[in-house]
Parts: C-alpha cells; structure tokens; sequence
C-alpha cells in the first residue's frame, strides 16, 4: 500500500500548474493586463488643450478623453509655490485666484495651477497633502526641465520656499 502525504501533494500539483500555466506563449496564462493609459498635461496656457472637458481657470488642463470617467496623466513635475492649511479638506481655504494670476504673470509659458476642493467632474493632484491645498507652475516631464524651472522660480525672488514635486493629475467624471 503506498501512503501519500496528502498537504504535500496537495502543495507540488498547485506549483506544478503555476509553473505551467506561466510559461511562455502558454494560451492559457489568464488574462492580459492592457497597459494603463496616462494622458498629457497641457502645461503651456498660450498653446491649445484637446479635450472634452472644459477646466477652471486654477486647474491644470489635460487631455481627456471622449467617455471619460476616471482618468489620470503621465507623471509630470511641478514648482510647488505655496501651501495654504485646509483642515478636514476645506473647501474654503485655498490659495485665492488674485495670487494664483499674479505667479502666472511670471511665467507665462508655464501654467500656474492650484487645488481646490475634490469633487466629482474636477481635477485631482496626486503625492500631495489631503490637509493643504497648493499654488504650483507646470515644470515639464523630466527633471532636468524641473531643476531648469525652479532655478526661474527662485530667481523671481518671490518664492523662497519652492520645491520640486512629482505628481499626476487626475479626472473624475463620475
């Protein structure tokens, strides 16, 4: 009579099928991951944005899609110009546009855009604070063009404390 040590077993046939099922050109490997889409930033305000969605003076504008629901960009990098506290995400506190347009006389070619309150239907910034909201100007998509930026930003005199930031924005239609 031959004995089988049944947990044994049991753990050498679900290795034996993972290994199986995971090899090359195997048909039956489950389902293929589609490759996420991050759509672009329109980080400069003089040049246009195709997009089915209409932006806020404050926001930075992005590419979306026809049938969009929940989308976000290729990451890009920011000058993050000031912060305002906003306990329990207030949606009245935020840094006020007059200022927001004063930073974007500064740079023209580069958007100045700021948080406000997340909502259905308006943009998101992600690897930012949930307790502040934020005044920041589009740096480009590599960090040479952020370093490039920041050193504009610091020449101006006016932004002492600016940082660089990686970041995405994102849209949520629902």
């Amino acid at each position: 009579m031959i004995r089988f040590n049944l947990p044994r077993v049991a753990i050498a046939l679900v290795v034996t099928t993972l290994v199986l099922v995971s090899l090359p050109g195997n048909k039956a490997s489950g389902q293929r991951r589609r490759q996420a889409r991050h759509f672009s930033v329109c980080g400069n305000p003089n040049l246009p944005c195709k997009s089915v969605a209409t932006f806020e003076p404050h926001d930075l504008p992005i590419r979306i899609p026809r049938n969009a629901v929940i989308w976000d960009t290729e990451l890009f990098y920011a000058i993050m110009l000031k912060s305002v506290k906003s306990p329990g995400d207030s949606c009245d506190v935020f840094v006020p546009e007059s200022e927001r347009l004063a930073a974007q006389a500064l740079f023209p070619d580069h958007k100045v855009f700021s948080s406000r309150c997340a909502e259905p239907g308006q943009l998101y910034y992600t690897n930012t604070s949930p307790k502040a909201h934020f005044m920041a100007v589009y740096a480009g998509t590599t960090l040479a063009e952020a370093k490039r930026m920041l050193a504009a930003v610091k020449a101006t005199g006016k932004f002492t404390g600016a940082t660089v930031r990686r970041m995405r924005a994102g849209f949520n239609g629902t």
